[in-house]
């Protein structure tokens, strides 16, 4: 088939997927597989020419008709043979129930020729009972009716079922067509939800990340003043045991010890201060220079002793 006899992409596409759903096993192609497989779609396209809705090839399908005719043909006749065999085992087996169980009259003695004679209309009565019966169930409405007007619709019941039928086939392959295109939509369905979903996910994350910092602000100074508010609470729960315990002579004590030790703090400082500089002086000496450093470690250490004492004794006296 030649590239000019396509339609447009889009028609194309459309073409193709009624094709797909009507004419080829349902395989459920979407517009864009066709769009990505061009030489795939004339495939399908082409072979859309030479088949029928059911997937035969258009001579296959043209024999099964025919076929199918003449079946049909012979299943009325076997129908005819049937039906009319069940009526006169039927006549058979009330007459042999009648036989055994009343007196027959001399009327009701039949010879072969008389019965022969009789039976075509007994089979028609029969006949015409069950078709009777057939309207009254097709149409029970149809059973108060006269018999004249139950023959006319009996003589048109056929034609009436008919009808039915091709009405009953019609609903199913619409139904059958809703059914493919209702997978269809719900295929697309599934597609346009996960995107939003997706969309919907990258959203959040977006906003998210627009917001945690502010978030993180706002926690940092809650946490930040509950600490604060935690540490005034102990403060004020030290100084009441200690102004339990402790009293003003105490006290008083406890800041002369306290003034005492931070001159000699002080005093300390400026030593160490000095050795400090005697250091940077004689860095560059070797055993001197270690004897000072041992030296001026011992006077670091004297430092930070007094300088515990003096915290343990403020604290006492806070």
């Amino acid at each position: 088939m030649a590239s000019g006899d396509f339609c447009s992409p889009g028609e194309g596409v459309e073409i193709l997927q009624q094709v797909c759903s009507k004419q080829l096993p349902p395989c459920n192609l979407s517009e864009e597989d066709l769009l990505q497989n061009p030489h795939f779609s004339r495939l399908l396209l082409s072979l859309s020419q030479h088949v029928d809705e059911s997937g035969l090839s258009l001579s296959l399908a043209k024999e099964q008709a025919q076929a199918w005719k003449k079946v049909r043909l012979h299943k009325t006749a076997w129908l005819r043979l049937e039906i009319l065999q069940r009526i006169i085992q039927e006549l058979l087996v009330d007459y042999y129930v009648k036989t055994q169980d009343t007196k027959l009259t001399s009327e009701d003695k039949k010879d072969f020729v008389w019965m022969r004679a009789r039976l075509p209309l007994e089979v028609e009565e029969q006949l015409k009972k069950k078709c009777f019966t057939l309207l009254c169930y097709h149409d029970p409405s149809s059973d108060s009716d006269s018999e004249t007007l139950k023959a006319a619709k009996v003589w048109k019941l056929a034609e009436v079922l008919v009808g039915e039928k091709q009405q009953c086939q019609d609903a199913k392959s619409q139904q059958k067509e809703q059914i493919v295109l209702l997978e269809k939509k719900s295929a697309t369905y599934s597609q346009v939800l996960l995107r939003c979903l997706a969309l919907l996910q990258r959203l959040l994350q977006e906003h998210r990340l627009k917001t945690q910092s502010e978030l993180d602000r706002i926690n940092a100074q809650y946490l930040e003043i509950k600490c604060s508010a935690m540490i005034l609470k102990l403060r004020m729960e030290e100084l009441k045991i200690l102004s339990d315990t402790y009293t003003a002579e105490k006290v008083e004590v406890h800041r002369l010890i306290r003034d005492r030790l931070e001159g000699a703090i002080r005093l300390q400082e400026q030593d160490m201060e000095k050795s400090r500089q005697v250091l940077n002086s004689y860095e560059v000496l070797g055993d001197e220079f270690d004897r000072l450093v041992k030296e001026y470690t011992q006077l670091k250490q004297a430092t930070e002793n007094k300088r515990w004492a003096l915290q343990e004794f403020s604290k006492a006296y806070r």
